[in-house]
């Protein structure tokens, strides 16, 4: 990103933008003084049911970061949201909603979004039906040629019958983002462990798991800007699984992600730009880039690899709603990359609306 300038990015003019979002339930009755609605039995959930869903201050920092060069509203992702939309008829919609209910829950605001014809930031509905499903996404990948680590889809128990997995194996529920599901024990070493852990957790998340081979190898993380042809590969973050505390696994884990890793204790985990030889960086680039392009990505995405025992990258898993959290001392690899390319948070948001509106004619 050499020669980055603000001013190329800039907008001619100030846009009426809507941006949505999920709160997590906790956050609600302290959110600039208003309480918002939110869906469902708050009272029982499991530890990491709202993972996904972003604080006050990561909203709040979206929303001022919008409102230096243009009027802002703000439109909760629950079941109003469509006549919010059609009431205030934003220009442009900038989406971090992550959505209600089942395994296309985060295209839900795109979907409403492409029926009242209002652009947005971000992928279309496909697209985050697909990545949001794990499984769906590995198959297309296969389709392209695209490495991904050998797996199984598995709906019950039935389905290790023919099981044929190289242990060891990671299992992770086929429809969650944010290490939602994928903690220390779900790195399996036998078939017994894995017939006991899987039946567990299906009755928990009410869901289908994917079963992964393990890949033992360095891991990194790929945040992306753009569309087309100018689609940009921001400075790659390397994820230190050394840092983590004895007893925890390499794998970005649940635990790993959100209890051990705070922001009063913070984990030197992350490396931008990695420290990586030429030939790995242009392999991990050129294999990000096509997994963006095979999936039609659109104005951002993060794309998470590894590398395997021969030290080829592999695609562990696309995200076209990235994790921004604002706070420098937190460890969100969007943002990191963005600042090791020399974007500051409100130039990143900015940037990420600009290339949105010029999709859409806007500019």
């Amino acid at each position: 990103m050499e020669g980055f300038c603000i001013s190329s990015f800039l907008l001619n003019r100030k846009l009426k933008v809507a941006l949505t979002f999920n709160l997590k339930p906790e956050e609600v009755n302290s959110f600039e003084g208003k309480s918002l609605s939110l869906q469902g039995n708050t009272n029982e959930i499991i530890e990491d049911k709202y993972a996904e869903w972003d604080t006050i201050e990561t909203i709040n920092a979206v929303k001022d970061a919008l409102e230096i060069f243009h009027d802002v509203i703000l439109i909760e992702a629950n079941e109003d949201a469509f006549e919010k939309f059609r009431k205030y008829r934003p220009e442009i919609v900038f989406n971090i909603a992550e959505g209600f209910n089942g395994i296309s829950r985060e295209a839900q605001i795109p979907a409403m979004l492409d029926m009242l014809n209002i652009p947005y930031t971000g992928s279309d509905p496909l697209t985050l039906a697909t990545c949001l499903d794990k499984a769906r996404t590995k198959e297309i990948l296969s389709y392209h040629n695209i490495p991904t680590a050998k797996f199984i889809y598995a709906e019950s128990i039935r389905d290790l019958e023919n099981f044929n997995l190289k242990f060891p194996i990671i299992i992770k529920p086929v429809g969650e983002g944010s290490s939602k599901g994928i903690f220390n024990n779900s790195f399996i070493n036998n078939l017994k462990e894995l017939k006991e852990r899987l039946e567990y957790y299906l009755e928990i998340y009410n869901q289908p798991f994917l079963l992964e081979e393990y890949l033992p190898g360095r891991e990194f993380t790929v945040a992306l800007m753009g569309n087309g042809n100018e689609t940009e590969v921001l400075p790659i973050v390397e994820i230190n699984f050394d840092e983590l505390p004895e007893g925890l696994l390499p794998i970005y884990s649940f635990e790993a992600k959100w209890i051990v890793d705070t922001r009063d204790n913070p984990l030197d985990i992350f490396t931008c730009p990695a420290h990586i030889e030429k030939e790995l960086e242009n392999k991990i680039k050129t294999i990000a880039l096509k997994t963006y392009k095979v999936l039609r990505c659109k104005d951002w995405s993060r794309i998470d690899i590894r590398l395997d025992e021969n030290g080829e990258p592999n695609i562990l898993e696309i995200n076209p709603l990235p994790g921004i959290l604002p706070n420098p001392d937190d460890n969100s690899c969007y943002p990191k990359a963005a600042r090791a390319a020399g974007l500051s948070y409100e130039d990143m948001i900015n940037k990420v609306l600009y290339i949105a509106a010029k999709r859409y004619n806007l500019v």
